[in-house]
């Protein structure tokens, strides 16, 4: 679990103050708004990216371990139980199994019987993201287990080949999705490159695009900006051709990577250009005219709402989160669409100082998306914050309980005797370490 964010904001003050920097100056060092650095050392906002955190303690002349223990460099990986199976069966090379297998029943002339059903692997590969999406690995392993043999053994099948590819290239992709939300980055990226080649194999452009903004989200959750931002913006640059042949699958795609890409330059202080990138978005959706789903890349008018409230709270403009939230209408979204809704606009309230109406939301999310709730890390730095201000929060401790959250963290903090104290009190400047 990452550090409490007020923990490294404390260390960054401190150790700020104590080099003679003012946040005006100790900015533009670390290449971030004077903004960014008063969110996180009053423990708003997290410090994610670990080429961010070696430039602070670059800056502080102090190891990444003792600002961050808990950074990737300073702390063994940590595999849950559910992604050890599903990381094993990804190291099975099921496509020379069935090459060997074709060869044998070729070399016997006996190959008749063994057609495959491409309806029955439509179904399976419909499955997996849908086990995918819900968070249900058990299942989707038991399903992983026999589909993937099957899809590849029909991709060696003369007569099925082509369509056989780009199922296998779809089930590689919620694959991916599944890895990534286990946090098994290294295994998610080799999945996600195997859905592109599997498309490349099947000739077909724009599932090669989609398994790049598949790429693109592993490499952001996993905190590698520079590396998403080309992932998405190669192929985004590609489609562009596409996009003026008026391919609406093209424009979908084009517009779910351009999506990306905002949130991305969110989430490295890139105001101007997440706006501009978001702008673009709406001018494909607007073109589009509907909202679409091409490769479960979930693209239109719902989604660039969503996005630009994702991006104000990645920049730390609560304000515009939380209008730009009020205005889009619940009936429009899907349970999972309202459930990231509600993660996001409980992340503005959240640094807004307000703990009352984030947790509300975050509640009423855990009823409508508990998969999300219970997976995304965003949930648990933002309850990290609500504790931090107040601990004591009716139904607070609960809540973090159900999420996982460290024990130590979820404990009331002894009241001692004296004039009250405010929950605020992190938020009040830099206190000795």
């Amino acid at each position: 679990m990452a550090e409490h964010n007020s923990g490294i904001g404390r260390k960054i003050a401190y150790y700020r103050a104590r080099k003679g920097l003012s946040q005006r100056d100790f900015a533009p060092l670390i290449k971030r708004s004077e903004a960014w650095v008063s969110q996180v050392e009053r423990g708003v906002r997290p410090v994610k990216a670990i080429d961010v955190l070696e430039r602070i303690a670059d800056v502080l002349d102090m190891p990444v371990a003792e600002l961050a223990p808990s950074a990737p460099t300073a702390q063994a990986e940590r595999i849950p139980a559910d992604a050890v199976p599903l990381r094993l069966l990804l190291t099975g090379n099921h496509a020379l199994r069935a090459t060997a297998s074709e060869h044998a029943l070729l070399a016997t002339a006996s190959g008749a019987g063994n057609e495959p059903d491409p309806e029955r692997l439509e179904r399976g590969a419909d499955a997996a993201w849908t086990f995918t999406r819900l968070g249900r690995y058990t299942e989707l392993l038991a399903l992983l287990e026999t589909l993937l043999p099957e899809l590849e053994a029909a991709v060696v099948h003369a007569d099925g080949s082509r369509r056989a590819e780009i199922l296998l290239a779809d089930t590689y992709q919620a694959y991916a999705v599944a890895l990534t939300d286990l946090e098994q980055f290294d295994a998610a990226w080799v999945s996600a490159d195997r859905a592109i080649a599997a498309a490349q194999r099947a000739a077909d452009p724009i599932l090669m695009a989609a398994g790049a903004f598949r790429l693109a989200f592993v490499f952001q959750r996993s905190h590698r900006l520079d590396q998403a931002k080309h992932a998405a913006g190669s192929a985004r640059a590609v489609l562009g051709e596409l996009v003026r042949g008026a391919e609406p699958r093209a424009s979908s795609v084009y517009g779910a990577l351009t999506l990306q890409l905002a949130l991305i330059a969110a989430r490295a202080e890139e105001a101007e250009q997440a706006y501009e990138l978001l702008a673009d978005a709406r001018a494909t959706a607007t073109t589009l005219g509907a909202d679409r789903d091409d490769h479960h890349t979930e693209f239109g008018p719902t989604a660039v709402d969503l996005h630009e409230v994702a991006a104000a709270v990645e920049l730390g403009d609560a304000g515009t989160a939380i209008r730009l939230a009020g205005k889009i209408g619940r009936e429009r979204l899907t349970p999972g669409q309202l459930g990231r809704l509600l993660i996001d606009t409980a992340r503005a309230w959240a640094q807004r100082r307000s703990p009352d109406r984030a947790l509300a939301l975050l509640l009423e999310a855990e009823v409508l998306a508990p998969e999300q709730v219970y997976r995304r890390k965003s949930v648990r730095s933002t309850t990290a914050d609500l504790l931090s201000m107040d601990r004591g929060a009716p139904g607070l401790g609960e809540f973090a309980q159900r999420i996982g959250m460290d024990a130590a963290l979820i404990q009331p903090a002894t009241v001692r005797p004296g004039p009250a104290r405010s929950g605020l009190r992190a938020a009040r400047g830099p206190r000795a370490i």
